[in-house]
């Protein structure tokens, strides 16, 4: 990574920190630090799932549970099982009280008279500047937050990932999406050493996943690439290509192909700007109408 890059980015979040007031000891004077006030507005007037709040904001265990104590302890919040109301009583949900709701209230005001602070000193032209490169640091942000690794094809979070493949191209396909008519792929096809099967997670929630088939003398096969609706246009479909086309690298293939519909035409768009050339059918798979090959780079070492 080049050095001058990782500078920008330190100075970048020196000044964020210093212009949001994460330094302070109240953040937007509402007696509390930024940890606490971002808790509270987590929440919210509806509630949340202790999990989600740990994995939405990227916090332990232990400093979520302390977090949650001093916002109880302060009369604000609520801890306890789903169960009182009418969920699971294994799972634990945070709510705000009376109070709680009220200084969340008082929060969502100020959050507003912050924001136009921010603004108010900037021209019109400016304004809009600031804003579409908040817009797209954001975006970029959340790209960077996605994390990709091998994940069993039978564990819940990538069947559901598959389930959500399979609803989105019937949706797109101009006659549906049957898997009884499309070529079936097993489990132990899309585990080491027979191949691997990707899951992207953004806050550990499933948003995309592909998985590769390395066939014996014959050239790989990726099958599966699929990205959800909340991510697309980040790089993640690029990204999860990109990786499946090293680990076949790695493992000593040199090529790779792969098939798809004329409805997928983003797919098909990401395949050419990768490198990949059409190639005559080499499966006899019912749903596709384009076959992709490309050659492998000598994988590194």
């Amino acid at each position: 990574m080049r050095s001058d890059l990782v500078a920008a980015v330190r100075r970048f979040n020196r000044t964020v920190t210093q212009r949001v007031g994460a330094l302070d000891d109240e953040y937007m004077a509402s007696g509390r630090p930024l940890a606490q006030a971002r808790l509270l507005w987590e929440i919210g007037p509806d509630g949340a799932e202790v999990a989600a709040l740990r994995a939405r904001l990227g916090l332990d265990s232990g400093y979520l549970s302390r977090l949650l104590r001093t916002l109880e302890g302060d009369g604000l919040v609520t801890v306890g099982p789903a169960e009182r109301t009418g969920g699971d009583a294994r799972v634990r949900v945070a709510a705000l009280t009376a109070a709680g709701r009220a200084e969340w209230a008082e929060l969502d005001g100020r959050s507003d008279e912050f924001a136009w602070s921010i603004l108010a000193p900037l021209t019109g032209q400016r304004r809009e500047r600031l804003v579409t490169a908040m817009a797209e640091v954001e975006r970029l942000l959340v790209a960077s937050m996605v994390v990709v690794q091998p994940c069993p094809p039978s564990d819940p979070r990538a069947r559901a990932c598959l389930r959500a493949y399979a609803r989105d191209i019937g949706r797109r396909f101009d006659d549906g999406f049957d898997p009884a008519r499309s070529n079936p792929i097993h489990d132990e096809e899309l585990v080491p050493p027979a191949g691997v099967f990707l899951l992207a997670t953004l806050n550990s929630e499933p948003v995309g996943c592909g998985a590769v088939k390395l066939h014996p003398d014959a050239p790989a096969e990726i099958k599966r690439v699929w990205v959800a609706d909340t991510v697309r246009g980040l790089g993640i479909g690029r990204r999860i290509l990109g990786d499946l086309e090293r680990y076949a690298a790695t493992r000593g293939w040199t090529i790779v192909r792969l098939d798809t519909n004329r409805s997928l035409t983003e797919a098909i768009a990401m395949y050419h700007s990768a490198g990949y050339r059409e190639i005559e059918p080499y499966n006899s798979e019912h749903f596709a109408h384009h076959w992709f090959e490309k050659q492998l780079p000598p994988a590194p070492g």
